[in-house]
């Protein structure tokens, strides 16, 4: 599993939302495109693409991408 697949993965669930927008460091919930619709597809990519059941406290427990993929990665 690495960083940048996860990335990539996170960003396809954004229409509007400029792909070069997205690095490891990026706030998601800042995001103007952010919403809970947006979180629910997101659990349902963590668990499409990486076997990984998400709760809505791992996503409100995450700042950054990159905290969301460390919790994704320690369920695995």
């Amino acid at each position: 599993m690495k960083l940048n697949d996860f990335i990539k993965n996170f960003a396809s669930q954004f229409e509007e939302t400029d792909a070069n927008l997205f690095s490891p460091e990026t706030q998601f919930k800042e995001l103007s495109e952010w919403s809970s619709l947006l979180a629910l597809s997101v659990i349902a990519m963590a668990d499409e693409e990486y076997d990984v059941k998400l709760k809505g406290d791992d996503i409100r427990n995450a700042s950054t991408i990159e905290d969301l993929f460390n919790i994704v990665k320690s369920k695995k």
